[in-house]
């Protein structure tokens, strides 16, 4: 097994595991993000996120780490770890540590002050592999979240909505 930089390539095997985790989330029709859109986002002229794969040579891609940069207003740099998913058949082989242990690598490669990600409440094993890796899931903030539609029906002053659209 071997942990490596995800390609153009890899996309349509990344693309089966975020799928993959929303069923494992009970959320699948939550998926709406498309090769085209990963292709255009990941190794289009702006690229805004990054990611590892864990593969082996029989079984191909085993698990991939998704992750991209923020900005903490008092940290500085950081990165966001977005999706850490290793396929069902291969969980408990070590795979997860290999990929957080390159995220991690890539956070110091950086320059990364903070190393941020979610883990969904009812997900015991995540969160035991979380604690096993002495990692601190901080019970006292609460995630806001905007849906697309959300987004849409929002009413903006308009006066700063023509400003930025400038």
């Amino acid at each position: 097994m071997r942990i490596r930089r995800g390609t153009e390539a890899d996309l349509p095997r990344v693309h089966e595991l975020i799928v993959e985790l929303a069923v494992y989330e009970r959320a699948p029709e939550e998926v709406t993000n498309t090769l085209a859109d990963m292709r255009r986002d990941g190794f289009g002229p702006a690229p805004i996120f990054g990611f590892f794969v864990a593969e082996t040579v029989e079984q191909g891609i085993l698990g991939i780490a998704l992750f991209y940069t923020a900005y903490s207003t008092w940290k500085g740099r950081m990165l966001y770890l977005e999706d850490l998913v290793v396929t069902e058949a291969a969980r408990g082989t070590g795979i997860g540590r290999k990929l957080f242990d390159a995220v991690v690598a890539e956070a110091r490669r950086t320059g990364a002050h903070r190393l941020k990600w979610q883990v969904l409440a009812w997900n015991e094993p995540a969160i035991g592999f979380y604690k096993r890796i002495g990692a601190n899931l901080d019970p006292e903030w609460h995630n806001g979240n905007l849906t697309a539609a959300d987004l849409q029906a929002y009413a903006c002053d308009p006066a700063v909505e023509a400003a930025v659209a400038r």
